[in-house]
């Protein structure tokens, strides 16, 4: 039962966190696109589908710490340092995808959707549009590094999920 536990979680990181890495990491610049270029109905929707990807596979990956405290229990080691330190790192990882990340998105996604209120990320307000850019620019670098850091949150728990250091039961 262990090696199925252990499968099905392994599965479920991959399958879920993967594609929320990709796609925010690739968020920001394809962003930064569609604001640019607000009558570009194809950078509107890679924005808006970036965004969906983030959204849902994010729900999704309650399976990989589900599988895992499942696994971490048939296995014995829910006391282990590795194992809470993978923990703790999880749980801001995940927080840094709920609070920071996926906000920031929906509000640049917003922007490009080009309703014509005038109240979105993309809007042209100031000289020229010129602090509206600025802001943007601002906002999408600012989501990129937030981003960055959940992706090296999770690139951690994953080595830290492969060495297990002080584990009796690691490589």
């Amino acid at each position: 039962m262990t090696k199925f536990l252990l499968a099905v979680h392994v599965l479920a990181a991959i399958v879920a966190i993967g594609p929320v890495t990709v796609a925010a990491s690739m968020f920001p610049p394809a962003a930064r696109r569609a604001l640019a270029a607000p009558d570009d109905a194809r950078a509107a929707e890679t924005v808006q589908l970036l965004h969906r990807i983030c959204r849902v596979y994010a729900g999704v990956g309650i399976a990989v710490p589900v599988f895992g405290f499942l696994t971490a229990g048939a296995m014995g080691v829910l006391g282990d340092a590795w194992l809470i330190a993978s923990v703790v790192l999880t749980v801001l990882a995940a927080l840094v995808l709920v609070v920071l990340v996926l906000p920031r998105q929906e509000i640049l996604a917003e922007g490009t959707t080009g309703d014509g209120s005038g109240t979105g990320a993309g809007s042209s307000t100031g000289i020229g549009g010129t602090a509206t850019h600025e802001a943007t620019r601002a906002a999408t670098v600012q989501l990129a590094m937030f981003t960055g850091i959940f992706n090296l949150l999770w690139a951690t728990v994953t080595v830290l999920m492969i060495v297990r250091p002080g584990s009796t039961t690691g490589a």
